[in-house]
């Protein structure tokens, strides 16, 4: 018999022998303590809002065996055990070991529901638990447990046992694998830990990661944190320290290797740096970043990291930011212009300049925006442009990028075009190889997205011949990773041709990408609740009002609240929808809103099954935060690739996602909604391909601007790159 098969069938008993014997084997003894116990395996039942003595919060039936078994058979087992150790001499130290164990089992189900810990850590949660309860009844110390288990297990029993001996010793642990987990945040968490031994390793860490509040904490000499910073003997440390008595130091913190190094130096630098706002060359000082990041990609290349290339205000996030704020968002808010008057801008910048401002600005760039940026790209080229040349000259700094934004703008063609044959084949090939390299799943989910919009057949036929290929060798090298990624890439794209008759559902088990029923939206009191995410900005107060005209009162009855608006359908499927007041962003009093009306839908039991994003794409991580498990529509501007598409089937792994490839746009995104809920109105499957033709007929008739906005919105059956990440995940929860 299959081991995974026999390890579930005895899971299965042993869990069902508990649920028989539970009646039998609680304990008897200091009953209010012990009830206190069960009252809390009785909140850890309804975590999948069910009560049925099962815990299934995963997709994976044989981790919810584990979780159901360890927070009520070995719970039981513990209580027990508490009743019957001849070690507690006292009731009193039995009442203690018993308000331990309550507290565990709810510390476990609050920080599930905070999403602080994976629900498959629960099983592991338990048994240090139970080890740690076992030391401390002897008086040991209970560091070395701390020690064995990730931090989010070990920050919950820890202060738990907030007088064990090695309570000390524990939070200096705790300490140490949190840095590991959030390099970025030593600054802000050392100060405790000034005098330990392992400090001055822990402040260059910091140095690396987070060079802007390094450069904050350095000013402050008299803080414990400024003085640890300037009695450091590292090199890196001492030349920071020195900068942080510079007015514009975060200005030089991009091209701190090479001033380490003696390559630059501040007087070489300060010609395009100038005195704060007082002769800084913006334009300059780009290219300046653009050559840097060059030339460091050469030492990535030869696995040499330069410390000042990630993190914030390292070279990437300022070459990102100073691309967007100095360009891209100048020619974006200028789209109404002349294209002369709009471009200008940019017009100083080289090919490769422009290269980087573009892949930079993924996120931000409007469609026109980077079509009349990628014209001036390949003009600047020369007269026998050569885009191969390009890519040798930027080392292929980020051309998975850059070819995966040509084919979501339609601008492939043309690129390819415009190299020899033979090494356009050799870049597609590169585009598609090495998927399985790498910690996360990136440059696949781009391939994903790019296969999406390229209308080339042959093209399409090279690219899946690719992936196949890439299948194949991973197949030979026994790459279980590789082979996992390129099958489910052929997978997905084969059924991208309907005439190939492909059951994603049926195929790698995902829930179908064509069609969101009705019922699957609806609560158990048939409600499907919305919940609409707004900012107190000038377009959230711009379309505030648009948004809630959009509903007739025929239909809908319309309840302003101080910090929300609740919208209700009085005829037809019963709708309620949630949306925040877009009040002062400034005072954070929109944050406030979004705040108490999340607390007013869980005190309510309203679990909004759609999401809908109403702002800037750098709204969106705050959405992210805040948005509700469970929802299975998600509607959003800018979805900011991968990281955010991530994310959100993170937290929502059915869901079915609208985005767009630019800024969502006010005047479509209330057709899109308004279709959406006319649907679910009458009661009907939201059938994605009737839907969007419906849309398009409509918006058909529209301005040229808003026609190609249209034009950039994705339905949930053509988010490849979703489609991809969903099934990966599905395929791994299944082994």
């Amino acid at each position: 018999m299959n081991k995974k098969i026999l390890f579930s069938l005895i899971l299965v008993l042993n869990v069902l022998a508990s649920f028989a014997m539970a009646d039998t084997v609680k304990p008897v003894k200091n009953y209010l303590f012990n009830r206190r116990v069960d009252e809390a395996q009785q909140d850890a039942d309804m975590l999948d809002r069910r009560r049925n003595n099962r815990v299934d919060i995963t997709g994976n039936e044989e981790i919810n065996l584990q979780i159901t078994d360890a927070l009520f058979r070995q719970v039981d087992e513990i209580q027990l055990a508490i009743e019957n150790d001849n070690r507690l001499k006292s009731s009193n130290e039995q009442i203690r070991s018993l308000r331990f164990l309550k507290d565990i089992v709810l510390g476990f189900n609050a920080a599930y529901r905070g999403r602080q810990l994976a629900a498959a850590q629960g099983p592991a949660l338990i048994d240090n638990f139970r080890k740690i309860l076992n030391a401390n009844t002897d008086s040991q110390s209970m560091a070395p447990f701390i020690m064995e288990v990730p931090y989010e297990i070990g920050k919950i029993t820890t202060e738990i046992f907030n007088e064990n001996k090695g309570y000390a010793d524990s939070k200096k642990i705790l300490f140490l694998k949190y840095s590991v987990l959030h390099p970025e945040r030593i600054l802000q968490t050392i100060g405790p830990y000034v005098g330990e031994p392992f400090a001055d390793s822990l402040i260059v860490l910091a140095c690396k990661y987070n060079l802007g509040a390094f450069y904050n904490k350095a000013q402050d000499i008299a803080s414990d944190v400024g003085q640890l910073i300037h009695r450091s003997n590292n090199l890196m440390v001492k030349t920071v320290a020195a900068l942080s008595k510079t007015p514009t130091a975060l200005f030089y913190f991009p091209f701190l290797d090479d001033i380490l190094t003696g390559k630059k130096n501040i007087d070489s630098l300060k010609k395009y740096v100038g005195d704060g706002e007082i002769g800084y060359d913006s334009v300059g000082y780009f290219k300046l970043l653009v050559q840097t990041e060059i030339d460091y990609g050469r030492r990535l290349v030869k696995k040499d990291t330069p410390v000042a290339m990630f993190g914030p205000n390292g070279l990437r996030d300022v070459l990102q930011r100073k691309a967007i704020t100095h360009f891209i968002n100048p020619i974006n808010e200028l789209h109404e212009k002349t294209e002369n008057v709009r471009m200008k801008a940019v017009e100083s910048l080289s090919s490769i300049d422009l290269y980087y401002m573009m892949v930079m600005g993924e996120s931000d760039i409007y469609t026109s925006s980077y079509k009349h940026s990628f014209t001036r790209l390949i003009q600047r080229l020369g007269k026998k442009p050569r885009t191969d040349s390009l890519l040798m000259n930027v080392n292929f700094d980020y051309f998975k990028k850059f070819i995966k934004m040509a084919a979501n703008f339609n601008r492939l063609d043309t690129f390819l075009a415009l190299m020899p044959a033979d090494k356009s084949s050799l870049i597609m090939q590169a585009f598609v190889s090495n998927l399985e390299r790498g910690t996360n799943l990136e440059d696949a989910t781009d391939v994903a997205d790019a296969y999406s919009s390229i209308n080339n057949k042959g093209l399409l036929k090279s690219i899946l011949q690719y992936v196949v290929n890439n299948e194949q060798r991973s197949i030979k090298e026994n790459n279980e990773r590789g082979e996992t990624i390129y099958g489910l890439l052929k997978t997905i794209f084969l059924s991208a041709d309907s005439t190939n008759k492909i059951d994603l559902t049926a195929t790698i088990g995902i829930p179908s990408i064509y069609t969101l029923e009705n019922a699957a939206l609806s609560d158990d009191s048939a409600r499907i609740i919305q919940q609409v995410f707004f900012y107190g900005d000038a377009d959230g107060k711009g379309f505030f009002g648009g948004f809630r005209n959009s509903f007739s009162p025929k239909e809908w009855k319309i309840t302003m609240k101080p910090e929300w608006v609740e919208i209700k359908s009085i005829k037809g499927k019963k709708i309620w929808i949630y949306a925040n007041l877009p009040l002062n962003n400034d005072e954070n009093l929109d944050d406030t809103a979004q705040i108490h009306l999340n607390e007013y839908l869980e005190e309510n039991e309203l679990y909004p099954s759609v999401v809908v994003h109403r702002g800037h794409s750098y709204w969106l991580p705050r959405t992210l935060e805040r948005m509700p498990g469970g929802a299975k529509l998600i509607v959003l501007g800018s979805c900011g690739g991968y990281k955010n598409l991530n994310k959100i089937l993170d937290i929502c792994p059915d869901a079915h996602i609208i985005s767009t490839k630019e800024i969502g746009k006010g005047d479509i995104n209330t057709p899109v909604l308004t279709s959406v809920n006319q649907n679910l109105l009458a009661g009907k499957p939201l059938q994605w391909q009737n839907v969007w033709a419906a849309l398009t007929k409509q918006f058909s008739t529209k301005d040229k601007g808003t026609r190609e906005s249209w034009d950039a919105y994705v339905p949930p059956y053509r988010n490849l790159g979703a489609i991809f990440i969903k099934a990966y995940n599905k395929k791994m929860d299944g082994e």
